[in-house]
């Protein structure tokens, strides 16, 4: 019987698991554009949760024109 003290990482056919190496990461380019894209809407008088909602939109509407091709 195994001892209760052993971790589900060692467990795994008796040896540790070695930590994922994450990919490349991304470059942060979109953020200004984001921040300018606020700063304009919030003249309009929109919140952020609202901006949220639209931005979802845009992907469900992205989406569905790609699936259609």
């Amino acid at each position: 019987m195994r001892k209760k003290t052993e971790t589900k990482k060692e467990r795994k056919c008796g040896r540790e698991i070695k930590k994922r190496k994450k990919g490349r990461k991304k470059e942060k380019g979109g953020k200004k554009n984001k921040k300018k894209e606020r700063k304009k809407n919030n003249e309009k008088g929109k919140t952020n949760k609202q901006m949220k909602k639209e931005r979802k939109k845009e992907r469900k509407k992205k989406k569905r024109k790609k699936n259609k091709t």
